[in-house]
């Protein structure tokens, strides 16, 4: 599957069930221990560790033999094709670096509380991608006028809504065949691993990831708009199971910072000392490049421009730098980014019924003292 979102639908609705409190089902634990999100440290790094970038697996990851595994590629083409890894890999080679994050990222921040993988807002990673272009293959290939939709398959199968499915999402035909995106064989320069879609997977460069379709076995382009059920109703921005919504595509801009300090093991609110430090992060988006990020240390009170660090890829995250004076007392830093394109990271967003593209600004709460570190956290935390 991709490395989006797999919502846990109640057998009788297609929209997730939701939970007023704050309490974490047993559901959402099965779906969180077999999944995890990017550690906020690792923001350090240009190029996220592969065992550090978060990672959705949607039902169980397939058993692949690379020998006798085949990329089907048909339905309304001139010239239909097997191809074997070594195939694909005898194609034109690129490399690029691309951002990738959930359509959930930000679930667990809503209220009412969509019940399915509880992400925070850490569901991120940026890794170097090899592979080969698709649009080669779909031009050898040679689409019919009348192909609308390029549909990806992949071997993951399971159960959702009630349907028993392939994992299974498309592209329409312009947006499959833009330069950037890739069919995937190696992630940081080495093989796909089994969880991040051995032996082959799809990079969209700029989308959520449910488009990422892993463990591909076939790519089928078809003369109608697929409705296949990961198309519609999943991944929609929907008030209800009755609202069809719209749906997910791009990636909004968000920025995450590095938290200063010290952790509390449990609450996660940071100490450190007076002083001055250097606050650093990330920022991303799909509608384009990062035109400029905003710190706030009062909670987004106020607001001071970031400086920007040179931008690595069209598609990858960039990195920032803010220069803190940090005074005694209480602090909730936040960070916002803005894209070429006029969007800015809200405040706060708007709920939905899937708990998709949360794209709300970070909040840490920061404790600057001397002295022995409170037993107990903060008022208001």
């Amino acid at each position: 599957m991709a490395e989006g979102d797999g919502a846990t639908a109640d057998i009788q609705g297609l929209i997730p069930r939701t939970a007023s409190g704050p309490d974490v089902s047993l559901e959402e634990l099965q779906l969180a221990v077999r999944n995890h999100s990017l550690p906020l440290e690792a923001l350090r790094y240009d190029l996220t560790p592969v065992g550090m970038h978060y990672l959705l697996i949607h039902w169980d990851i397939p058993q692949v033999d690379v020998d006798s595994w085949r990329l089907e590629v048909g339905g309304s083409v001139q010239k239909r094709r097997t191809l074997t890894l070594d195939d694909l890999k005898r194609m034109p080679r690129v490399s690029a670096q691309v951002t990738l994050e959930c359509a959930g990222n930000g679930r667990a921040r809503f209220s009412p509380r969509p019940i399915s993988q509880p992400w925070l807002f850490e569901a991120v990673g940026n890794a170097e991608w090899t592979g080969t272009p698709l649009r080669h293959l779909l031009e050898a290939s040679g689409p019919f006028a009348s192909a609308v939709d390029v549909v990806f398959t992949g071997l993951d199968r399971g159960v959702q809504g009630g349907i028993e499915q392939d994992y299974e999402r498309s592209l329409s035909v312009a947006e499959a065949g833009r330069d950037e995106v890739l069919l995937a064989y190696e992630m940081n320069g080495q093989p796909l691993t089994p969880q991040h879609g051995f032996p082959l997977r799809l990079v969209v460069p700029g989308w959520y990831g449910m488009t990422h379709v892993k463990w591909l076995r076939s790519i089928t382009l078809v003369d109608a708009p697929f409705r296949g059920y990961q198309q519609e109703p999943a991944y929609h921005l929907a008030s209800s199971d009755e609202d069809p919504g719209v749906p997910v595509t791009r990636i909004l801009p968000r920025s995450l910072m590095v938290p200063p300090g010290i952790p509390d093991f449990m609450s996660r609110i940071r100490y450190l000392s007076p002083g001055d430090y250097t606050l650093q992060g990330r920022a991303w988006s799909g509608h384009g490049a990062i035109s400029h990020v905003q710190v706030s240390i009062d909670g987004g009170k106020t607001w001071d421009d970031a400086e920007l660090g040179s931008a690595a890829a069209e598609f990858a995250w960039r990195s920032w730098r803010y220069e803190w004076h940090a005074e005694a007392g209480e602090h909730e830093l936040c960070c916002r980014a803005a894209d070429a394109a006029g969007n800015v990271q809200p405040l706060t967003t708007t709920w939905n019924a899937q708990g998709m593209c949360n794209n709300a600004v970070q909040r840490v709460k920061v404790v600057v003292g001397t002295g022995v570190v409170p037993v107990q956290p903060p008022a208001g935390a």
